[in-house]
C-alpha cells in the first residue's frame, strides 16, 4: 500500500543523524527521496560500524527507503544536475552549517527561484539566526545547552548524556513536522517556504514541563535519577529479577497500594500522606520501596500492583526487541541489505488506516539510482554515460 507522502519527492542533501532521521520518517511515510552522496562515496564513508553483512548499521537505520545519486560537486555537471532536479522535487532537505549551501549556489533563494513551490527544510545546531548560528554542534552538545544532561544522572551524582542520540533526533522529528506544516500550507498558497530547525531550539521545547517550572516559579530542576520530580512514586525499583516501573499512584489508592506491597504502615504515616508530601520526603520513602519491591518478580508484581497503579518492566534492548506488544505492532522490521543480507531495524510507530506507509526498503547501494534519477530528470542514455565518464556523477568503488 502506498504512504500518505506518495508523490511528494524529497532532494536530500543530509549527512550524519539529524538530518537524515527527518527525512527517513519522510520516506517511510511514502515519499520517494532522491539523497545526494558524495562522489566516490563508499560503504566503509558512510558511517561508523558495527558493519554487518558489509554494510554500516549506522547508515542504514536511518536511510533506508532512499534512493542514492553520487555526485561531484565541485564539477559544473553536477552542479546543473541539481538544479533540474530541486525544478522536480517538493521538498530539499539539508544540515550543513549555515552559509554551505549558499557557498554552492544551493541556497533557499536560489532554490526557490527555480521552484517557488519547493518546501527547502535546513537542520543545523543552532539554526540561521542568533549568536551561535556559525557555531558546530552535535547531539552531546545540544543535550548539554539544552539542560538535558543537567537533569539526567542521580542526586549528588555526576550529569549524565541520555542514553540515546534525542539531541539529534529532536531536531529530525521537528524538520519532518516543520516540512509536513510547510506541504499543507502550499495546498492553500501554492508557495513554499523555509523551515529553519535548530538542534537546540529541539531541546528547548522537549524541555517544556522543566522550563515552565522554572519561569512560573523560579525552581531549577536538577538530576532526579530514578524517580518523578513531581510525582512519587513514579520510578523504577529492584524486583527479584529486574526491575519494574511504577507510576500514576493516586492519593485515594494509596493506603490500598501499601498494603499490597506489605507496607501497611506507610498508608497511616504523615510523611507520605500525600502525593506533594510523598515528593518532599522522597529520600525516606524509597529505601523502604526498594526492600518491598525485591520481595516478588516482576510478573508477580504486575499481576498484584495492577489494579492500583500503572506498572511495566524496565526493559533492556534485547527485552525490547522479544516483547509481544512490539512484534503485534510491527515495531521490528527485516530489510534486505544491498550486498544480500537483511539487518532488523525500528519501524514507523505512525499507523495510518488506509495508506500505512512503513520501512520497506533497505538503505540503498552507493549511488544505485543514478541512472533512474537521471532519466527522471530528462537526460538521454548518451548523456548520462558522459555524466559518468566526466566525474560528474560517482559510482560505486572498492573500499
Amino acid at each position: 500500500m502506498p504512504g500518505p507522502l506518495s508523490g511528494i519527492k524529497v532532494l536530500d542533501f543530509t549527512w550524519a543523524l539529524a538530518g537524515p532521521y527527518g527525512v527517513m520518517i519522510l520516506a517511510d511515510l511514502g515519499a520517494e527521496v532522491w539523497k545526494i552522496e558524495t562522489a566516490h562515496q563508499n560503504e566503509t564513508r558512510r558511517g561508523s560500524g558495527p558493519y554487518v553483512h558489509g554494510v554500516s548499521t549506522y547508515f542504514f537505520s536511518v536511510n533506508r527507503g532512499k534512493k542514492s545519486i553520487m555526485l561531484d560537486l565541485k564539477v559544473p555537471e553536477a552542479k546543473e544536475i541539481v538544479y533540474k532536479m530541486v525544478e522536480q522535487v517538493d521538498v530539499l532537505t539539508e544540515n550543513f552549517s549555515p552559509g554551505t549551501m549558499e557557498g554552492l549556489g544551493f541556497g533557499y533563494d536560489e532554490m526557490s527561484a527555480r521552484n517557488p513551490r519547493l518546501v527547502y527544510a535546513s537542520t543545523s545546531g543552532f539554526g540561521h539566526t542568533g549568536p551561535y548560528r556559525e557555531r558546530g554542534a552535535v547531539d552531546a552538545i545540544v543535550q548539554g545547552m539544552g539542560g538535558v544532561m543537567s537533569m539526567t544522572g542521580h542526586t549528588g551524582g555526576n550529569p549524565a548524556r541520555a542514553g540515546y542520540s534525542i539531541g539529534d533526533m529532536g531536531g529530525g522529528m521537528y524538520t519532518a513536522i516543520g516540512v509536513l506544516s510547510a506541504l499543507v500550507e502550499r495546498d492553500r498558497s501554492g508557495l513554499g517556504q523555509h523551515v529553519d530547525v535548530a538542534m537546540l531550539d529541539a531541546q528547548v521545547a522537549l524541555m517544556e514541563n522543566a522550563l515552565v517550572r522554572y519561569t512560573s516559579t523560579g525552581q531549577v530542576q536538577g538530576p532526579v535519577g530514578l524517580r518523578h520530580p513531581l510525582s512519587t512514586p513514579h520510578q523504577a525499583f529492584p524486583a527479584k529479577d529486574g526491575w519494574v516501573v511504577v507510576a500514576n499512584v493516586k492519593d485515594h489508592n494509596w493506603p490500598l497500594f501499601c498494603g499490597l506491597l506489605g507496607c501497611d504502615e506507610l498508608a497511616t504515616d504523615e510523611r507520605f500522606a500525600t502525593n506533594p508530601i510523598r515528593t518532599k520526603n522522597y529520600a525516606d520513602l524509597e529505601p523502604i520501596l526498594f526492600e518491598a519491591f525485591r520481595r516478588k518478580t516482576k510478573a508477580e508484581w504486575q499481576e498484584l500492583l495492577s489494579p492500583v497503579a500503572l506498572i511495566g518492566p524496565m526493559n533492556r534492548v534485547d527485552e525490547v526487541a522479544a516483547d509481544p506488544q512490539v512484534a503485534a505492532r510491527e515495531m521490528l522490521v527485516d530489510l534486505p541489505t544491498w550486498t544480500g543480507g537483511t539487518l532488523r531495524v525500528a519501524n514507523t510507530p505512525v499507523k495510518l488506516s488506509r495508506t500505512p506507509g512503513g520501512a520497506v526498503r533497505g538503505a540503498a547501494k552507493p549511488g544505485e539510482h543514478a541512472n533512474e534519477i537521471l532519466g527522471a530528470i530528462g537526460y538521454t542514455e548518451t548523456e548520462v554515460a558522459h555524466l559518468f565518464e566526466s566525474g560528474a556523477v560517482g559510482q560505486l568503488r572498492d573500499s
